[in-house]
């Protein structure tokens, strides 16, 4: 069992700045990779980056997010960030952590989303 929770949303004007903070917890040992995805009003949710946690740490950032957005670690805390900046009235949306664990191709475990709203 892995538990995420996030930290850090919040209301910002355009061009500001936000970092997500997602502190995991239980089998941290057994995990493959954390990421961040998010969820638009009335969209899908879409994976915005991730960062592999054995050995090589590569990350992954969509098209849309490359840039503005940093994925980091900090292994001490067993805390991942997201750090976002040129914010856009688009990248509105619920921010969720992701954990996914080794051997699963897809993501396993989910935090409660923490809200991420852009003003124009």
């Amino acid at each position: 069992q892995v538990q995420l929770v996030e930290s850090g949303g919040g209301l910002v004007q355009t061009g500001g700045s936000l970092r997500l903070s997602c502190a995991a917890s239980g089998s941290i040992l057994s995990m493959y990779a954390l990421g961040w995805y998010r969820q638009p009003p009335g969209k899908q949710r879409e994976l915005v980056a991730s960062h592999s946690v054995v050995s090589g740490g590569s990350t992954y950032y969509a098209d849309s997010v490359k840039g503005r957005m940093t994925i980091s670690r900090d292994n001490a805390k067993n805390t991942v960030y997201l750090q976002m900046d040129s914010l856009k009235p688009e990248d509105t949306a619920t921010y969720y952590c992701a954990a996914r664990l080794r051997g699963s191709a897809a993501y396993n475990y989910w935090g409660r989303g923490t809200q991420v709203t852009v003003s124009a």
